[in-house]
């Protein structure tokens, strides 16, 4: 019997700790072996969904794959997709974090470039070692990460700025005092704020030696992740990106759906520098041969958290998702009308399809499982993720103690970038799990400042869709329902960022006939609905506003 192996890294999001896994496939059997840190675990099958389908196997193999690069903050994937968005294949590479300076992150794009060629070849050998048709490609990618490179060699002329990275707040304070706030809003629905690439792309051009009179000469090309993939892929052939990107860059006219000339002026970014903007679903490009050992179109773009509200099928306006990874990013569908939000939230592209652009409102929690991170590398309490659900369970309350998780500042609704990270309430009874629910906790409370926020803005919300590597904790996930006192949905498939760029490319490559055949697919795995009393509802909110009061930097 012939079989295949695949060898990857799975990343937990929460922790960016990872695992090596080997896996032995029998495509003829579809089944596979699985060994994992040393140990063999039993058979377990190439989908989760295979055993309703054990019966329908001439006509699953003749289905063809969808194969998602999920390239995020700290590791890149390919996924492949059955029709029905169950998973056939996944591999993954983590790259390294780059810290120059305080406050300062960096990427290689020459160890993210390798990292993506590398999952792309293992989960193309797995669907050829099982006779299937892949039928194209789909990218979503970290957003706002910012990346500049010549255009005859296709290399970086720096390292790529990450959207964490803070280097440019005075310059976008500079710009707020001067009186252009407002435009810069009004035009992108962004705040100015050093976490979207238009000031990166500035510093680059300051900043790197010859690099602005290289870009004035029309030699530079800049771009978010999934620009640079597309033109590596292509051999340099094309020079791409989506709307939803496009609108992260503070250069881009989100009404119009066009470069700005204004914005491109007040950043001193030359528009030679930027892009061609298509829709979300669109014939990008199609991969060079000699990159992949095979020819296959692009046809489906979008940045993460857009990606992620495509893959949770939230088409109807009004419709929200809340995905927890290092951070939290909650979105409204708004429909085709650009909302301004009062409340200090962003009005963002959710997608653009045959030319008609949706639009959304996104609440940005700059650290959510990153404090569970903070857990384990900072204080040592936790050895991984796994730990807290029993940590947080052990505990009949949170006995007073509150952590804001300012490490970075606060984002959404409060955008304080002075503030920092504080831990409240601390008794000699406190102690690791005290420390680890409060945690946990301030993921929900933040989500809940958002979703005010957003209901502020005039929003009905009566359910959340959650997703992400923390929302697998039952704990966080019913606490996050007690608070918001709105019912929490979790999909069976958790991998909903990679899902929707797969879903994009579908739907323009024919895989799929409209926005319905996705949301039929859709399907709830479990429903948090919330069982917390009005009265310690408001008295835990009370503690964590007064808490975060204390936090906040003075003005």
């Amino acid at each position: 019997m012939r079989g295949f192996v695949l060898s990857f890294f799975e990343e937990n999001e929460t922790l960016n700790e990872t695992k090596f896994h080997v896996y032995i496939f029998f495509p003829a059997l579809r089944i596979r072996i699985r060994r994992t840190t040393g140990d063999f675990s039993q058979f377990v099958r190439f989908s989760d969904s295979f055993a309703a389908k054990k019966k329908q196997t001439g006509a699953y193999m003749s289905q063809p794959l969808l194969l998602s690069i999920d390239q995020g903050t700290t590791s890149s994937r390919a996924m492949l997709f059955e029709k029905d968005g169950s998973t056939f294949a996944v591999a993954q590479r983590e790259f390294t974090q780059i810290y120059p300076d305080s406050g300062w992150v960096e990427h290689d794009p020459e160890e993210i470039w390798n990292s993506v060629v590398t999952v792309c070849q293992e989960a193309l050998a797995a669907a050829e070692s099982a006779n299937r048709k892949v039928a194209a490609i789909g990218i979503t990618n970290q957003r706002e990460t910012t990346v500049i490179w010549d255009r005859h060699t296709g290399q970086p002329i720096h390292n790529a700025i990450v959207w964490q990275d803070r280097r440019t707040a005075e310059r976008c304070r500079e710009l707020q005092a001067q009186g252009h706030g407002d435009t810069f809003t009004n035009k992108t629905g962004l705040l100015l704020d050093a976490y979207f690439s238009g000031t990166k792309v500035a510093w680059l051009l300051d900043n790197i030696e010859g690099a602005r009179a290289r870009a004035d000469k029309g030699e530079l090309a800049f771009g978010t992740m999934d620009t640079f993939l597309m033109w590596r892929l292509t051999s340099g052939r094309v020079h791409a990106t989506d709307s939803t990107n496009a609108g992260r860059t503070l250069l881009f006219n989100i009404h119009e759906n066009r470069w700005d000339d204004e914005l491109c002026q007040l950043l001193n970014v030359p528009q030679s520098l930027l892009p061609e903007v298509h829709d979300s679903a669109a014939d990008f490009c199609t991969t060079d041969k000699s990159v992949l050992g095979v020819e296959l179109p692009v046809a489906g773009v979008a940045g993460d958290q857009h990606a992620a509200s495509i893959g949770q099928v939230c088409f109807r306006e009004g419709m929200i998702k809340s995905t927890y990874g290092t951070g939290c990013f909650m979105m409204l569908n708004t429909g085709t009308t650009a909302i301004p939000s009062k409340n200090k939230l962003l009005t963002t592209i959710a997608y653009r399809l045959d030319g008609t652009t949706t639009y959304a409102i996104e609440g940005s929690i700059f650290v959510a499982g990153a404090a569970v991170q903070w857990l384990r590398d900072g204080l040592g309490i936790i050895q991984s993720a796994e730990e807290t659900q029993a940590l947080a369970e052990s505990l009949d309350n949170n006995q007073g103690v509150y952590l804001v998780p300012a490490f970075t500042g606060l984002g959404a609704p409060y955008w304080d970038a002075d503030a920092r990270g504080a831990l409240f309430g601390l008794t000699r009874d406190s102690g690791p799990s005290t420390i680890t629910r409060a945690a946990l906790e301030s993921v929900c409370y933040q989500t809940v400042d958002l979703l005010n926020a957003m209901r502020q803005d005039g929003a009905t919300i009566d359910t959340v869709r959650v997703d992400g590597g923390m929302v697998k904790n039952d704990w966080l996930s019913q606490y996050l329902a007690n608070v918001l006192n709105i019912a929490v949905e979790r999909p069976m498939q958790t991998e909903t960022t990679a899902l929707g760029a797969a879903y994009l490319a579908g739907l323009q490559t024919g895989v799929y006939d409209s926005l319905d055949d996705l949301t039929a697919n859709w399907q709830q795995e479990h429903m948090f609905s919330p069982s917390m009393e009005e009265a310690q509802r408001n008295q835990v909110m009370s503690g964590w506003a007064d808490a975060v009061r204390r936090t906040r930097s003075a003005g």
